[in-house]
């Protein structure tokens, strides 16, 4: 279970807290001093911290250094009056992961920690490589031993220590994220932050803000001035997925960027230099958009200085009934069933589908199947209508 700390001293913060997470999905655990704090932190690491800035015995500031130099990669948010927003901004300069104004709304709160968690989830939970699929692991892991595979995981080891841009190549759902967070974690900015940002997840309008941040007025609703996640991440890892969906004016700011590790906010004029590592990904034919006037080709050029292929599920031969074995014992547990035997006929049906929706599509598959179960076996029955009208 997720572990939140919440550092503030006012009970009317800590109950606001103890409103939000009441269902116990998450851990919240509490501190009224700065000092308290960092002995809590000490005595059991949390995946992510909700910080005042303004404590008994010290500035959020200071507490927030203390943390950031204790590991750089908790997720630290800062709870903020109006009049003190500079100093959060401030903190986010530095690596702080964004702030909250007072007084708390329970919406934006749960939101904003949810993404502060699957954040730390990124940077803490190692993503390994196995060619077997083990019963039981402390991590996500990449399965699988074919060729093709093969050739991902020798590509990733030679990548993940070289100051490079990579980019990631394949159909949605095969596992681009995990091989960009298997880059990270065998880098040496492994101890640095890890930040993943999907460009189809965001408007386009709002992407360029979301990258580079923005000046206050820059643009309609932009009541205060935001710090940018290339500036956030100083000497961090930034994970661009499809990068294809990318619109020109941001794609100009990308190049510049990785060509000169500065850019300048939106509606500013001031320069920011930053030191980031680029891993960009796309389900999107680039040399096919750059034909169609939809990518830039210098864009492209830099970012493909190494690039590496996931292949699609349906290519993966036997691999599929390793990845089955995995998530069958995975989602087993997670959902407390207990999966004995998986029926000769299922498993001949899910040989026959085609998963355009590749690993990501199966692991739903699965989850479906092992939550409709009755007994141990995994039998047709259970398996999504799409799947059984597969063969």
């Amino acid at each position: 279970m997720p572990m939140l700390l919440v550092v503030d001293d006012e009970p009317a913060i800590q109950h606001a807290f103890r409103r939000a997470y009441r269902d116990g999905d998450i851990e919240v655990r509490f501190a009224s001093t700065g000092a308290e704090a960092m002995q809590r932190i000490h005595d059991a690491r949390p995946d992510a911290v909700v910080l005042d800035v303004h404590l008994p015995d010290a500035t959020g500031l200071d507490v927030f250094h203390r943390i950031h130099a204790l590991d750089a990669r908790i997720p630290v948010v800062l709870i903020t009056g109006h009049g003190t927003t500079d100093l959060a901004i401030e903190a986010i300069k530095e690596g702080a992961y964004e702030y909250l104004l007072k007084p708390l709304e329970l919406a934006p709160l749960r939101e904003l920690i949810d993404l502060a968690l699957r954040s730390s989830r990124l940077m803490r939970v190692p993503a390994e490589i196995a060619e077997e699929a083990p019963a039981s692991a402390s991590g996500d892991l990449l399965v699988g031993r074919c060729p093709a595979m093969q050739e991902v995981y020798k590509a990733i080891g030679r990548v993940a220590r070289q100051e490079v841009t990579v980019l990631l190549l394949g159909e949605s759902g095969t596992g681009k994220e995990l091989v960009a967070r298997a880059i990270y974690h065998h880098s040496r900015r492994a101890e640095k932050p890890f930040l993943a940002i999907n460009c189809a997840a965001i408007s386009e309008t709002l992407l360029e803000s979301e990258l580079f941040g923005h000046e206050r007025g820059a643009f309609t609703g932009a009541d205060r001035k935001r710090i940018g996640k290339f500036e956030q991440c100083h000497g961090g890892t930034i994970f661009l997925d499809e990068v294809g969906d990318m619109s020109p004016l941001t794609q100009a700011k990308v190049l510049r960027l990785i060509q000169e590790q500065r850019f300048e906010r939106v509606g500013g004029n001031e320069t920011v230099v930053t030191d980031v590592r680029l891993i960009a990904a796309t389900n999107a034919n680039l040399e096919q958009l750059i034909e169609e006037g939809k990518f830039r080709k210098d864009l492209y050029f830099r970012l493909n200085v190494f690039a590496i292929h996931l292949p699609p599920l349906r290519e993966r031969g036997d691999d599929l009934f390793l990845l089955i074995d995995h998530f069958t014992t995975r989602f087993g547990k997670e959902l407390g069933k207990v999966v004995r035997e998986i029926a000769p006929e299922t498993l001949a049906l899910l040989r026959a589908y085609s998963w355009p929706g590749n690993v990501r599509e199966l692991q739903s598959v699965l989850k479906q199947a092992i939550l409709k179960m009755h007994g141990t076996v995994m039998l047709p029955d259970f398996l999504p209508a799409p799947v059984r009208g597969g063969a």
